[in-house]
């Protein structure tokens, strides 16, 4: 499982023209499931977000999402387990399918209402446009 986070100061996505998901600050999740993800690989994952201290308090990065009370908009995002080693065009042979993966986004989104997080989701499968204001900019990259 792999997300790249972004701190942002707001974000949302579009599907067919249809806003589904918005925030305001807080966190950009673009989330990628890989075969083999399980239970242990959400949990672990999103007990690392809601505790990455990624948001200023003093000069440093010292505060997590939950403590400044912002949100996270997740979104799925097979091509994060892109393989690009031969030739130009990607794989996609270590994202897990479908029918496996969006029971674990849907997971992932829950586990982190359970840690105190407010999540607004993009919608799975779907070809979606998302918005979003970096702020710093901050992004990072977890794997689990």
């Amino acid at each position: 499982m792999r997300a790249v986070v972004q701190r942002v100061s707001s974000a949302s996505v579009t599907v067919a023209g249809e806003v589904v998901g918005a925030i305001d600050a807080g966190l950009l999740v673009l989330l990628g499931v890989a075969a083999g993800d399980g239970e242990d690989e959400v949990a672990r994952l999103a007990a690392k977000l809601a505790k990455l201290r990624i948001f200023e308090h003093g000069g440093r990065f010292d505060r997590s999402v939950v403590d400044t009370g912002g949100a996270a908009l997740v979104v799925s995002q097979f091509t994060l387990l892109a393989d690009t080693r031969k030739g130009n065009r990607p794989s996609f042979t270590d994202a897990a399918r479908p029918e496996l993966a969006e029971p674990l986004y849907e997971r992932f989104c829950t586990e982190l209402r359970s840690l105190g997080l407010r999540v607004e989701q993009g919608r799975f499968g779907a070809h979606m446009d998302v918005a979003l204001v970096n702020d710093g900019p901050v992004t990072i990259v977890l794997d689990a």
